[in-house]
């Protein structure tokens, strides 16, 4: 008997005459008996592998052959615009077999939530901070709802995995299960790890049932059409493209919402028909934008990675990537998105405007032909979480007893690494600043966790990231769209003139108040701006960037402009060697510049180990740059005190650290401390000194 003949007869019978399947994939059938049974499950395959349909056929056929309840299957996403697009073909796979489907997420209106609470789907697809308002609202009987909950699938699970958005869908996994009246099983999907059965260990922690990494057939390394341009700046890249692959579908990434905005702009200049997406544009205009592109032909989309995740905007022909993405599995996400029609080949084109986004994109070609994938690694020590969640059951709860806390958030800490002790540390810290109450053995929030967190009905507490501070853009009634306050300063001359959606705006109204901006379209080009910090670099990355810049050999792909650039920047740096590195001296600008090429944590390390001995530094991902008034003092000291600094990690926290960290007054300084200092942790770069010795250069 194979492994289809197991599923339930219902199934097998819309697999093949319904869908019209002639077969499964390797991984669809390897994924039927471990999910029959019960065990939690990672299944890793290539984007567009079916990777659904894998975790989905053999968890519909249990909900048929065991008869759960409702609702039995919790599908978590990491973004809104995926859990839409999912829901259009789960709910066409759950509809064959006789089952509901229903979306929860904050673009839900009042009234579908409430029927959705009053009588359950069989599926209910959502996002991490939704299930936390749901576990936390009134409206929501979360007892008696999550009963019958029988499995949880976390889609795109590297995208929770590697920052704190992990730790709380962990800790939500948690209570989940507490409420459950059954055991809940955990199936996780994802294209790209390297480290897979690491991270199912983690997202499985404290659980007894069997574990099983199943892994789909990758394409074959080297058919694939990659090749890196240099253009040197946004005009030419859209130039570029509009006299490129007429006729074809495009997609173009960019890793800014500027960006894109910039981009799309001067494409609609050059005559070529354009949509845009990101996540700062309505839904109603992304939706707009993603379904017009989908239906035509000879078009561009121009994204950041909101459509990196997977999400179907239709047979694509070519993806385009300004600039570089900041990973090798970025980059596999976006290479993905091609070559899915029979015959056609899966491509990228690089197009470089920096000198520094061009040794990038060679960095992860070279990386990816190697077949180096970074691992995922949830951050140290997230005493903030914990703190979220003693905020959100106290909520949830009315008031909490210190004994249930224990039991629904011991494990967590456990996983997590701080020791159960760290829960009544923080609770009393927490009720010491006031944010907790304590009144006859209940914990509740307290008049200044409410002053804090209590505006809006608490919605802050449900996620464990900041927010900035943006502006809703209004046409009349409709929504276009949201920007950082820092749009609307552009000068006195006229009012100031945005863009979104690749379009300009003039801006007629704003209500300071309301943080609501009114606006009118113009022909003229605008200029939007939201605030982000480039992605840190890991230090394979940065190492490869090293050895480019040292004379390694290049893929065979870079044009002629590109391979030109790359000689001019070898020229300029023809001191890189790769067995050492160099400290630069510059005494006219009195600076010193260390090039490591370790990348951001182990640079950010070595830099507050500096300022530890009153010494001003800063850094970025490839190097450390120290300002002094005594550049002849520093050149006598600094192999010294550098080599020294790379063996102490030292961090100096500073208010910017705690500002970065939400919940951060929550937490005792000791343990923020902590926290901050274990996030500097420099990795795999932290023998560096002792592999490649400081070289002493007068520039």
């Amino acid at each position: 008997m194979s492994a289809f003949d197991r599923l339930n007869a219902s199934v097998q019978h819309h697999v093949v005459n319904s869908l019209g399947w002639a077969s499964l994939r390797r991984h669809q059938e390897q994924a039927i008996e471990p999910i029959l049974r019960g065990e939690h499950v990672l299944i890793q395959a290539p984007t567009a592998g079916g990777k659904t349909e894998a975790a989905l056929l053999p968890v519909i056929s249990r909900m048929l052959d065991e008869a759960w309840g409702r609702p039995s299957v919790l599908y978590l996403c990491p973004i809104k615009a995926l859990l839409n697009d999912l829901e259009t073909r789960i709910r066409r796979l759950a509809n064959l077999l006789g089952r509901r489907v229903a979306v929860w997420h904050g673009d839900v209106n009042t009234a579908a939530r409430r029927r959705i609470t009053r009588d359950p789907p069989d599926i209910l697809l959502a996002t991490p901070e939704s299930v936390e308002v749901m576990l936390v609202s009134r409206l929501v009987e979360h007892r008696l709802f999550f009963a019958q909950l029988r499995a949880v699938v976390v889609d795109e699970v590297h995208a929770f995995a590697g920052d704190d958005r992990g730790w709380h869908l962990l800790a939500l996994l948690e209570r989940l299960s507490r409420l459950a009246e059954h055991p809940v099983q955990r199936i996780a999907l994802s294209a790209t790890l390297a480290n897979g059965e690491e991270l199912l260990r983690w997202l499985t922690a404290g659980a007894d049932e069997p574990q099983r990494v199943i892994t789909g057939a990758h394409p074959e390394r080297g058919t694939e059409d990659v090749r890196i341009d240099y253009v040197g700046s946004v005009e030419n890249a859209a130039l570029v493209i509009s006299r490129l692959h007429a006729g074809e579908k495009r997609l173009v990434f960019c890793d800014s919402r500027t960006q894109v905005e910039t981009l799309a702009s001067a494409l609609r200049r050059h005559g070529v028909t354009t949509f845009v997406s990101h996540s700062s544009l309505s839904r109603e205009e992304r939706l707009r934008a993603e379904a017009a592109f989908a239906q035509g032909t000879n078009c561009v989309i121009v994204a950041t990675s909101t459509l990196e995740l997977g999400i179907d905007v239709g047979d694509l022909d070519r993806v385009i990537q300004i600039d570089a993405p900041y990973t090798v599995a970025a980059f596999l996400q976006r290479l993905g998105r091609t070559g899915r029609r029979p015959g056609s080949q899966r491509n990228c084109l690089f197009l470089a405007t920096t000198e520094d986004a061009l040794l990038r994109a060679v960095a992860l070609v070279v990386l990816w032909r190697k077949g180096f994938v970074e691992p995922v690694q949830p951050p140290a020590l997230p005493y903030h979480v914990l703190a979220q969640q003693i905020l959100a059951l106290a909520l949830q709860e009315g008031g909490v007893e210190r004994a249930q806390l224990h039991r629904l958030l011991d494990g967590f800490c456990a996983t997590a690494r701080i020791g159960t002790q760290a829960l009544d540390e923080l609770i009393r810290w927490m009720c010491g600043e006031g944010i907790l109450f304590e009144d006859g053995g209940l914990l509740s929030v307290g008049a200044e966790g409410e002053a804090r967190y209590g505006r809006k009905n608490f919605l802050e507490v449900f996620s464990v990231f900041l927010s900035p501070p943006l502006f809703q853009v209004y046409h009349g009634r409709n929504e276009i769209g949201q920007v950082h306050e820092q749009s609307f300063r552009q000068g006195s001359h006229g009012p100031p003139l945005l863009s979104l959606g690749g379009r300009g705006w003039k801006v007629t109204h704003i209500d300071w108040s309301r943080r609501c901006a009114y606006v009118e379209p113009v022909d003229a080009p605008g200029r939007s701006r939201w605030l982000g910090t480039g992605q840190p670099l890991h230090f394979e990355l940065c190492q490869a960037v090293k050895r480019i810049l040292a004379g390694a050999a290049l893929p065979e792909c870079l044009s002629r402009r590109a391979e030109a650039a790359i000689a001019a920047v070898r020229e300029a740096f023809s001191w890189v060697a790769p067995t050492a590195t160099d400290v630069v001296i510059d005494r006219e600008r009195g600076e010193a510049r260390w090039w490591t090429f370790a990348g951001d944590r182990y640079n950010a390390a070595i830099v507050g180990a500096l300022v530890a001995e009153g010494i001003q530094a800063g850094h970025d991902s490839f190097s450390v740059r120290i300002r002094t008034s005594s550049i002849d003092d520093v050149a006598d000291r600094i192999q010294e005190i550098v080599e020294r600094a790379a063996h102490q990690h030292l961090a100096a926290i500073t208010d910017v650290d705690r500002l970065r960290i939400k919940f951060s007054d929550c937490i005792e300084p000791r343990h923020l401390e902590a926290l901050i200092s274990s996030r500097r942790d420099p990795g795999p770069a932290a023998k560096l000194t002792d592999q490649q010795p400081i070289r002493l250069r007068i520039g």
